[in-house]
């Protein structure tokens, strides 16, 4: 999977009623969650992408009308002094979904191809290891029956750069950046690279990645948000069960429902 970065920063506004859209596609994702509920289906969502790129409010926008008690969202930071001690996958394994779970992950796993690559914090020998891991870490959970979503958040140089300034112009917003952001900017064409050989080794058949032009924020929530309703109801039955012959009749009697 050779990508052109370029194709990703056009930036192109969304075209109709951005309001409607939304409350469209949380009532959509709403009923697929139910169906991921009822059936004891699961699924996991692994958003990554440049800092102020956008996850946060994607997510936020996602899980607006989702039963809270259903589904997680893991912001994932550096490791613990106890998970660097394990291997690196470890802290992963009690994060992932259960029946009737969508569980989302604000960075992931891919660190350790991305962040920990390009600033030193593996050995070489330890990220060029991790793709095969990670294709099977993914495997296995695909085996077992659970739906995985990769995005991918693309914005331009010029835009980011918009984006942190307005950050620290905002004093109840400052506290989403700090110098990691900027020590991350400066090493833009080598996680440029880095990116290259993530999306070229784990970009599998069972899990795919899947890139978003998010210079626009709105165009980009509604296109992301319908990338994983899509993808969520491909991974679920969406036929409702019938009602329990018990509940029907404890409810005839109580209630006079028929």
């Amino acid at each position: 999977m050779s990508i052109d970065f370029s194709d990703y920063e056009k930036g192109e506004k969304f075209d109709g009623d951005y309001d409607a859209a939304l409350k469209k596609i949380q009532e959509r994702l709403s009923r697929i969650q139910a169906a991921y509920i009822c059936h004891g289906a699961r699924a996991l969502i692994v958003f990554e992408g440049w800092d102020a790129a956008g996850k946060g409010g994607a997510i936020s926008r996602m899980t607006a009308e989702l039963d809270p008690r259903y589904f997680e969202v893991w912001p994932i930071s550096a490791p613990t002094t106890e998970e660097k001690e394990r291997h690196f996958l470890w802290r992963f394994w009690t994060r992932l979904p259960g029946a009737s779970d969508i569980n989302i992950f604000d960075r992931s796993w891919y660190g350790r191809v991305l962040v920990e690559r390009v600033e030193g914090f593996a050995s070489e020998a330890e990220w060029r290891r991790a793709y095969d891991e990670i294709n099977e870490f993914e495997a296995q959970q695909r085996d077992c029956g659970t739906t995985i979503i990769k995005a991918f958040l693309h914005v331009s140089q010029q835009e980011q750069d918009n984006r942190l300034k307005a950050r620290l112009d905002h004093p109840w917003k400052r506290w989403k950046t700090g110098l990691e952001d900027f020590r991350n900017r400066a090493r833009r064409e080598d996680y440029l690279g880095a990116l290259q050989d993530m999306f070229e080794h784990t970009d599998t058949r069972w899990a795919r990645w899947k890139i978003f032009d998010a210079n626009n924020k709105k165009a980009a929530r509604i296109a992301i948000l319908t990338y994983v309703a899509d993808r969520l109801e491909a991974g679920v039955d969406m036929t409702p069960p019938e009602i329990d012959a018990e509940l029907l009749k404890v409810a005839a009697k109580q209630i006079g429902y028929r």
